[in-house]
Formats: structure tokens, C-alpha cells, sequence
């Protein structure tokens, strides 16, 4: 009797369950606040937690992919949920006590590897279930991490006046922990060479046509160019993109005008288009390919970066934030599916984990870089400057993989012919 095979529409939400839970950590500046008015904490000193969680999000990324690969992605979200519960359950803990360190180790440490582990979980089996839609796939899952804080910044306010901080961060622990624990139960790769049912011959055709140009192994994909140009690409992109919305507020009231609640609704209007843009740019990628979104994606911020310092109308300056965030959410959800195209499934997840370093290194260098170029000149219009040379160099990044690809493909052609 043949075994039966699971919905992946369901293995899809199972995916968002974990996304959506672990991205709540875009809601720590809710925290700040309170935590400051509670222990006369400093601001940095506060968020640096969240700095500390984004680290450990990468380093854990990148060392726990091959154990994603070889576990399989049930395990690997089970110590996920008991890593970012656990988290926020000793974080609750850390500020009964009024320690900072002990928040630093709980929520930064343990659950910045509850993140990064949560965040590569899904992604390898969401690509292998779905073959013919890996954009759409990928998209969706991290396009529930991008809008999580959407859903919980009211939240853990609400919680926060009612309940107090250290209650708030135990309900979190214990509704995320569910809510992740649950999902990945359900979570487990495809059948071997398994196919969806409806998949017609053009999708087989099309398939065929951007078939995966290799299959190789994390340590394999690591000494190519091609890994080397994504994860430039996404350290280009996500420096960029964090640098602009740690400074969105005062840059827009600075550059073009806008009051401070006017300020405030922008930055919470751009969550909503983060989001959109990674499932809205994931899906076009399943249609126009991976190489030609990444360079739309630069070739559409060169131009918004050179034009920012110099829009003083609010509503064109705006305009221009939001089209900056749906690529640097794009970036996101692309890359997983770039990856699959480029290196194959064999080890999707490690790659994925070692690729997103870039993130890590992104998020210490771009508020860094922007903040000290800000205080230096007084001035925003130097750090746009200097972020659109950077998308030229993304640009020709881009423009350049496909040489490497076409050649790639021109060897594996002469060799199937040969053989």
C-alpha cells in the first residue's frame, strides 16, 4: 500500500507557522520603552539585544545547515521552537532579575539560534515540495517572517500595559513555542523524485528549461563564483535596505519634510511593503527567472538612491522608500530559490545557512555605517551616494553571474553530449 503523501499547501503553512513566530523578533523595539523605564537601562545597551539575536540568527544559520539536511526539517524546527521558547521564557526571567546579561544570553544568544535554525527549516523541503513554484513557495514562508511584526507589535504592547514585561515575554514563550512545535510536526520532505499531481507538460517543459544547473554540496558550492557573487548580492541589498529603515524616520523628516507621526505611519506602512515584496518578487522570479529579478532589483535602487537626496516632496520621497523595501524583501525570499536553481536541492538548507552570513554581516555594517556617516557630515545624501555605487557593483554582480551560469551550462551540455 502506497504510503500517502502529504498536502503541500499545508507543509507551505506549517512553514509560515514557524516564519511568523520567529520574525516576531522585528518587534523588539516595543520593548525598549519599558525596559528603560524599568531598569534605567541605556538605549544602546538595549539594542544591542536585538544586534546580538541578528548575529546569532547567521552564525546559527550557517553551522546548523548541514544538520537541517541530514535530520530533516521535523527535528531541526523542534530544537528551533525549544531554543526561541526557551528564550523568551528566560528573558522573561532575565528582567524578574534586572539583568541584562542574563537578556543578552536568553533572548540575544539562545534565541537569535532559535531564529537562525527556524529560519533555514522549512525552506530546503518547501523547494523540493514544490518544484514547479519555488519563488512562490520560498516567498510565502519568509514573507510571514517580514509581516510578523505586523501582527505582533500591538500585541506584545497590549500585553506589556496589562500584564507587565515579564508576563508578556512568558506568554510569548509559550504561544510561539506551541505555535512552532506544532508546525514542525507536520513538516517532512517529498518522496524521492516525487512530482505534484496537475504539474501539465508546459510546466514540465518549462522546468526543463531552467533546470537546476548543478547538484552540489554545501562545501562543493562554497568554492564556486557563483556562491560568492549571491551572497554578495544579498550583503549588498540587505546593508543597504537595514541602513535605510534604521534611519527611515529622521531621514524622512530631515530630507523631505514629513512631521514625526507622518514619519511613524511611513514606517509601519513600510512593513506592509517588505512583506508584499517578498512573496510579490519571489512569484515573479518563477516567471521571469532568478538572474533577471536580482537585476531588476539593483538596476531600480541605483536609481531611487541617486534620486532620494534630492526629493523634498513627501509623497514622491515615500514612494520611493516603499519600492526600496519590496526589494530588500525580494532579496530575501529570492535567494532560496536562486540557490536550488544554481546548486541544486542535494544540500538546499546548508547553503541557504551559509549564504545568509551575509545577513549577520549586513546588519552589524549598515546602521553602523549610515549612523557614523550621519554624525560625521550632518548630512544623509553622502551614505546614499555611497549605497548607489554599491548597487552598481550589485548591478554588474548580476549582470556577471551570467556569464559563469552560461558557461556552466555550455560544459554540461558538451558532456551530456559526450556521454
Amino acid at each position: 500500500m502506497a504510503k500517502k503523501v502529504k498536502n503541500r499547501w499545508l507543509i507551505a503553512a506549517a512553514a509560515v507557522g514557524i516564519h511568523i513566530s520567529i520574525g516576531s523578533v522585528y518587534s523588539w523595539s516595543v520593548f525598549t520603552n519599558p525596559l528603560r523605564e524599568e531598569h534605567n537601562w541605556g538605549l544602546s545597551e538595549i539594542s544591542l539585544t536585538f544586534s546580538i539575536a541578528i548575529l546569532f540568527l547567521g552564525l546559527s544559520a550557517a553551522f546548523m545547515g548541514h544538520f537541517v539536511e541530514r535530520y530533516g526539517p521535523r527535528k531541526s524546527g523542534i530544537i528551533a521552537s525549544v531554543c526561541f521558547g526557551a528564550g523568551l521564557l528566560g528573558s522573561g526571567f532575565a528582567d524578574q532579575l534586572g539583568s541584562i546579561y542574563l537578556l543578552y544570553f536568553f533572548y540575544g544568544a539562545l534565541g537569535g539560534i532559535g531564529l537562525g535554525i527556524g529560519y533555514i527549516t522549512p525552506v530546503s523541503s518547501l523547494v523540493k515540495w514544490f518544484p514547479d513554484r519555488r519563488g512562490l513557495a520560498t516567498g510565502l514562508a519568509i514573507m510571514g517572517f517580514g509581516f510578523a511584526s505586523l501582527i505582533a507589535s500591538p500585541v506584545i504592547a497590549r500585553l506589556i500595559a496589562g500584564i507587565g514585561i515579564s508576563n508578556t515575554f512568558y506568554v510569548l514563550g509559550a504561544v510561539y513555542f506551541t505555535i512552532m512545535f506544532l508546525s514542525s510536526l507536520y513538516l517532512t520532505p517529498p518522496p524521492k523524485n516525487w512530482q505534484p499531481k496537475g504539474m501539465n507538460e508546459k510546466s514540465k517543459k518549462d522546468e526543463s528549461q531552467t533546470k537546476d544547473l548543478a547538484q552540489l554540496t554545501a562545501n562543493e558550492a562554497v568554492k564556486t563564483i557563483r556562491f560568492w557573487a549571491l551572497w554578495a548580492m544579498l550583503f549588498i541589498n540587505v546593508t543597504c535596505g537595514i541602513a535605510i529603515i534604521s534611519v527611515a524616520s529622521p531621514m524622512a523628516q530631515d530630507i523631505a519634510g514629513l512631521s514625526a507621526a507622518s514619519a511613524a505611519t511611513m514606517v509601519g506602512i513600510m512593513g506592509l511593503f517588505n512583506g508584499f515584496g517578498r512573496i510579490g518578487w519571489a512569484s515573479i522570479s518563477d516567471y521571469i527567472g532568478r538572474p533577471n529579478v536580482y537585476t531588476t532589483f539593483f538596476a531600480i535602487q541605483t536609481v531611487a538612491f541617486v534620486l532620494l537626496p534630492n526629493v523634498t516632496n513627501a509623497f514622491f520621497f515615500q514612494l520611493l522608500i516603499y519600492l526600496i523595501l519590496t526589494c530588500y524583501g525580494g532579496g530575501f525570499a529570492s535567494i532560496p530559490a536562486y540557490i536550488g536553481d544554481l546548486f541544486g536541492t542535494k544540500q538546499l538548507g546548508a547553503i541557504h545557512g551559509y549564504i545568509l552570513t551575509a545577513w549577520a554581516a549586513a546588519g552589524l555594517v549598515g546602521p553602523l555605517v549610515v549612523s557614523w556617516i550621519r554624525e560625521t557630515t550632518n548630512s544623509y545624501s553622502l551614505t546614499l551616494y555611497i549605497f548607489t555605487g554599491a548597487f552598481v557593483v550589485a548591478l554588474a554582480i548580476s549582470l556577471l553571474i551570467r556569464i559563469n551560469i552560461r558557461n556552466v551550462r555550455k560544459e554540461n551540455s558538451q558532456s551530456h553530449v559526450a556521454s
